[in-house]
């Protein structure tokens, strides 16, 4: 089995100390069936020897990908890398590899299957949630509830629970074939299953760095779990 996490170059660079990389780890992947990459690793990815992606967080998705332009000073996008996720998203679509969206994950998704997002949360919404919290990315801060009990994140969540959140944007215009299963108290969409990937699944949130949390660690558990499903299916022996 082999899981790719895409991530920032910053990211990267701290290796087997990055969240993501630890909280697979300890959610039953092995170091080895761990890599974490970026935009500069797309001339000798191959999406067929990966039967797993995690979309981390990071930059804001290019505006010009739904039709407009930077709005505010904040946006502060990485075009290379908004290019090499999309393009993942489209050479593991028909293997079936499943996918796990994380902050910026769901917001790339979401553009991908034709959606749009709030720029700013703050100059575009009247919420009175604060989205970037000055809490510690370890701490929940608002809660979500779920609206779908048979979606695949009510195997883990059930009904509702408190996540943290560390964005200024969000889901605005929900992507043709997206399915929202979880809304925030002030009805900002949370997390989107597709329609057309059975294993794709992507929160607003940031579960790796609540993983003392069971339902939070399930969330990832069961994507490692669906990644060694996947890897024993298409090669048998490799999971």
């Amino acid at each position: 089995m082999k899981i790719a996490i895409s991530v920032s170059e910053k990211e990267k660079a701290r290796g087997n100390d990055s969240p993501y990389y630890k909280v697979l780890r300890d959610s039953g992947a092995a170091p080895e069936e761990l890599e974490l990459i970026t935009a500069g690793d797309s001339s000798r990815f191959r999406a067929d020897e990966y039967d797993g992606i995690v979309l981390g967080g990071g930059e804001d998705v290019d505006p010009a990908l739904y039709g407009e332009q930077p709005k505010y000073h904040s946006i502060q996008v990485n075009r290379p890398r908004d290019n090499f996720e999309r393009a993942l998203l489209d050479r593991t679509r028909d293997s079936g590899v499943p996918v796990l969206g994380i902050c910026r994950g769901v917001q790339v998704i979401n553009v991908k299957y034709g959606g749009s997002l709030y720029q700013d949360l703050k100059s575009d919404t009247v919420s009175e949630i604060e989205h970037k919290q000055a809490a510690a990315r370890s701490e929940p801060t608002h809660s979500v509830t779920l609206t779908d009990p048979d979606s695949r994140l009510a195997e883990a969540i059930r009904g509702s629970c408190r996540v943290n959140s560390m964005h200024h944007q969000a889901i605005k215009r929900v992507g043709r074939g997206l399915k929202v299963v979880a809304y925030s108290e002030d009805g900002l969409p949370e997390a989107v299953e597709a329609l057309d990937r059975p294993s794709l699944l992507a929160v607003q949130w940031h579960p790796e760095e609540m993983a003392d949390r069971p339902e939070q660690r399930r969330i990832l558990e069961q994507f490692v779990a669906k990644c060694r499903e996947t890897a024993a299916r298409r090669r048998p022996g490799a999971g």
